[in-house]
């Protein structure tokens, strides 16, 4: 892929501003939406004291900061609340004797979590990346990365039909593919080579905007089938105007832990350990395909360099710091990859600028009820382009293998149908995820099959019909 903006090239100030917002509304809306999610799973519990979204966006900047260090700069992604250690999450609080407690528990096992990925790092290191290659080669990889964006369709299309005012779902659906076609339009057609560059940004605020006409139109003729934004969430904070109304500080997850350290027993501490390392070992298959579809999008092998062993030390530490300030494990977000091959922007500046700018908004009570306030369908819109993007980007990696052969064909069937068929497995509070089953099954029928006599590589006249022309 030919990109506008590589890794080290630095875009003017006025752009990487808005590159870089563009990049935090991308991610924003999966990275608050988890600590509200664990809300709901405790909500017994969590009367007193409620996680905060801000606070994960904090730490999510934190920790997309600490990954860029330890990638020593070469790596262009945005890291995010994790949606895997949902379950793990949740185990904390359930299994702590007070809020506190429950608290302290998403610090330590976010280090269980992050410590798993140090070990598999100083493996890597002392033994190479040509094993996992070998042991995920494109072809498995491949199909993979496919059904990472495929397996987030779903919520993409829930989003898409959904008002959270409580509108009709043709109203949603409408203000959605107003934004995808926006956006869509301003990244093929756009003159200026800076729409080109935030069609996300353009295609957002114009989903918006379709999105509160209908609203303001449904508002003054008393008719709930228009109202598509909720606007108590954008007017919530200056209800009572005061200083936080405007700048506020996130109740940081540490600052809850402090009082609950002391009441921690070992029966907890083994508690956590179920719930969050065998999740930290499936996040990782996770972590090398989104490497992988990173690396063949910018063409430049992130597993070679600056080498998978910094990309999981950055992974894991990086994931410890945002848990120590939002509660929240990290990872490197897929919204984020997705924006890089749309944009054809790789710049590294653009995720800096992204995650210094994560940090400041947490304290900007304005902007974060304006993300909160941007409905689930113009969102919806959105993700229907990213994931999409994901998923072909996944196709890609297998357009050149040989697909007459059967070795190939039935590796790559495996992972799509146990992919799109939406496998999991769970063993006690531990699930493996869709996309790690998928990963997995194509592992151990790729070696199975491996001494297959066919090649990977496309038979040579396949390559020749596709070739130019002029090159024949």
């Amino acid at each position: 892929m030919k990109l506008i903006y590589g890794i080290k090239d630095k875009p003017k100030f006025g752009q990487l501003i808005v590159f870089a917002i563009q990049q935090l509304l991308a991610i924003m809306a999966a990275t608050l939406v988890v600590p509200i999610i664990i809300n709901g799973n405790t909500e017994a519990m969590a009367s007193a004291s409620r996680m905060q979204p801000s606070a994960a966006l904090f730490g999510a900047g934190v920790g997309t900061l600490v990954y860029i260090l330890f990638t020593k700069a070469k790596s262009p992604v945005f890291l995010g609340s994790s949606f895997a250690f949902l379950g793990s999450m949740t185990a904390a609080f359930a299994g702590a004797a007070s809020m506190q407690i429950g608290y302290a528990g998403l610090i330590i096992g976010a280090i269980f979590a992050g410590l798993v990925y140090v070990v598999i790092a100083l493996i890597v290191k002392f033994a190479g990346v040509k094993w996992i290659n070998k042991l995920m080669p494109a072809v498995v990889i491949g199909p993979t990365v496919t059904i990472i964006g495929l397996s987030l369709a779903g919520n993409a299309i829930g989003d898409l039909q959904k008002a959270p005012a409580g509108g009709s779902v043709y109203v949603a659906i409408i203000c959605g593919l107003v934004t995808l076609a926006v956006t869509m339009l301003c990244s093929v057609y756009g003159k200026k080579k800076m729409i080109r560059l935030i069609p996300f940004v353009i295609g957002i605020l114009a989903g918006y905007a379709v999105a509160a006409i209908f609203t303001l139109i449904g508002n003054a003729t008393g008719n709930p089938a228009l109202k598509v934004i909720d606007f108590s969430l954008l007017t919530a904070p200056f209800q009572t105007l005061q200083f936080s109304s405007f700048i506020a500080l996130p109740e940081f997850t540490f600052q809850e832990a402090f009082n609950g350290l002391s009441s921690i027993t070992p029966e907890y501490i083994g508690t956590l350990a179920v719930a969050y390392i065998p999740v930290a070992f499936v996040v990782f298959a996770e972590h090398i395909a989104d490497h992988k579809n990173l690396s063949s999008i910018i063409e430049q092998d992130l597993l070679t360099e600056p080498g998978l062993h910094r990309t999981l030390l950055g992974d894991g530490v990086g994931s410890m710091a945002g848990a120590f300030f939002g509660g929240c494990p990290n990872t490197t977000y897929g919204e984020s990859v997705g924006c890089v091959a749309i944009t054809k922007n790789a710049s590294v500046y653009t995720i800096i600028a992204a995650a210094i700018g994560a940090i400041i908004v947490a304290f900007f009570t304005p902007f974060v009820a304006f993300v909160n306030s941007i409905p689930s369908c113009v969102m919806g819109g959105v993700c229907m382009a990213l994931y999409g993007f994901i998923a072909v980007s996944g196709l890609k990696m297998i357009q050149p293998l040989n697909l007459e052969s059967n070795k190939n064909l039935f590796v790559v069937s495996v992972i799509l149908i146990a992919g799109v068929g939406g496998l999991t497995v769970a063993f006690g509070k531990v699930t493996i995820t869709t996309v790690a089953c998928a990963l997995i099954l194509g592992i151990l029928a790729n070696l199975m099959l491996k001494k297959g006599k066919d090649g990977e590589e496309a038979p040579a006249e396949t390559k020749a019909e596709e070739a130019p022309a002029e090159d024949k």
